[in-house]
């Protein structure tokens, strides 16, 4: 017996993705009803993880293998890590440490199992038992950024990736201190903007049933379906129920979006730093230079994360020589993430809030510390830690938390964010009811002090 598990085992290592998940928002409280993106997408589609995540969603921008400087020998060298830690499940320990894999716990199981069979009232299957113990072990972290997928489930974060989906066009986010998942985000142009959805609501119920407790993919999954088919939400906003009934769509969800403001600024919007949003970013900030842009204004509000390979990329663009970030894993092994730079040379506000997490924490950190531009808004999210993803040969993964990350001048945001230079909260009654952006004003404000 020990000779198959060691083989079974042997055959699951495969490659790894480095991600900075999606996080979910700060609280419970209405934001911006704009676009926005991150964690885990909501059958909205993807950019939760962020190679180095969502995924989040949560606001799932996912992600694909990494490409950042270092990762490359990284890669190499979590195989042969995998390779040693599943040939060495068939002595129950892992190097000098116990596993939680040997013959005491596969007898219980079997026990358990014999009495589930025995005595459950309903039938259950052998697959699904298997996949209730693999998300057990990962559950037993106590580490909601570490998660097993399933075969089905990976797949659907694969879909994120390529930008396009079949849904309501909403970001979804994990609630920090709640049971329920909420939007994060809403694209432009979708059913979810149609329905006047902003990002704060919770989702209560989805088709008469109870969201409550369940993960960000299980919400998720039960709000994306076939094209044209209609899903019943029950939100809660402001401690009010809003039922709203949404017909299914293809979501094609650009990340960056840009336009020529008065006075030579330029505005540019990043909703999440996915697989696509390089190319889009670099169009966009063309042809914001090409019409003759004056200074900036970054909107990275409500940017759940995504691709560190992505963030170092734009970070290319503003930031002068030197460190982006680093991460620091258990073992203290330190990877850092470095750009040849630029001199930017223009005004620049980059506006963040509560929703900024992850990837976008990483750029506007090392801005604030590089001293290239004023942060503006409310302090961010507060993800400070780095997620790897396993692809494994079966068809199913595991992302799991493997290290902290520094700003660029050694700050950990975890559970702390990074707070702006100027603080200004958003006017959301205004924003609702005439679409006045009491944050982008201030932004404005203070690019034409400096213009003077």
């Amino acid at each position: 017996m020990e000779n198959n598990i060691n083989d079974t085992y042997q055959n699951y290592s495969e490659q790894v993705m480095e991600e900075v998940q999606p996080a979910a928002p700060a609280e419970k409280k209405p934001s911006r009803g704009r676009v926005l993106a991150g964690g885990i997408i909501i059958g909205f589609l993807a950019g939760v993880m962020v190679a180095g995540g969502l995924f989040a969603y949560g606001k799932l921008r996912v992600n694909a293998t990494e490409g950042a400087q270092g990762n490359a020998s990284y890669l190499g060298e979590a195989d042969n890590i995998a390779n040693s830690l599943f040939s060495s499940y068939r002595f129950g320990k892992s190097g000098d440490r116990e596993s939680a894999v040997n013959a005491e716990s596969e007898a219980k199981l079997m026990l358990l199992e014999q009495f589930i069979d025995q005595y459950y009232y309903d039938e259950v299957s052998v697959e699904t038992k298997q996949e209730g113990m693999y998300k057990g072990l990962v559950a037993s972290l106590g580490d909601v950024y570490s998660e097993y997928y399933t075969v089905e489930e990976m797949k659907e974060l694969t879909e994120e990736l390529t930008g396009t989906y079949c849904g309501i066009g909403a970001y979804v986010s994990e609630e920090k201190d709640s049971d329920y998942c909420a939007i994060s985000g809403i694209i432009k142009g979708t059913p979810a903007e149609a329905a006047g959805l902003i990002s704060g609501d919770i989702i209560y119920e989805v088709d008469g049933e109870n969201m409550r407790g369940l993960e960000l993919h299980e919400v998720v999954k039960r709000i994306k379906g076939e094209e044209g088919t209609v899903v019943h939400i029950v939100f809660i906003r402001n401690g009010e129920n809003i039922e709203v009934d949404l017909t299914r769509a293809m979501i094609d969800a650009p990340s960056v979006s840009s336009e020529m403001l008065d006075d030579g600024i330029g505005y540019l919007q990043i909703t999440g730093f996915d697989e696509v949003t390089t190319g889009q970013f670099e169009t966009e900030y063309s042809a914001l230079k090409e019409a003759g842009m004056k200074a900036m204004i970054l909107d990275l509000r409500d940017n759940p994360g995504g691709s560190v390979s992505t963030v170092t990329a734009i970070a290319e663009y503003f930031l002068p020589e030197g460190l982006i970030f680093y991460q620091q894993d258990k073992y203290d092994k330190v990877t850092e993430y470095k750009c040849k730079g630029t001199d930017f040379g223009i005004p620049l506000v980059v506006l963040v809030n509560e929703y900024s997490a992850s990837a976008s924490e990483i750029l506007s950190g090392a801005i604030k510390d590089a001293g290239v531009g004023t942060l503006v808004g409310t302090t961010t999210y507060g993800k400070g830690v780095v997620q790897t993803m396993f692809s494994l040969r079966d068809g199913s993964g595991l992302k799991v938390t493997v290290a902290d990350y520094y700003t660029r001048n050694g700050n950990n945001i975890n559970k702390i964010g990074v707070e702006p230079d100027v603080e200004c909260e958003l006017d959301t009654d205004r924003y609702l009811e005439e679409g006045y952006d009491s944050q982008l004003e201030k932004a404005k404000e203070i690019i034409l002090e400096q213009l003077q």
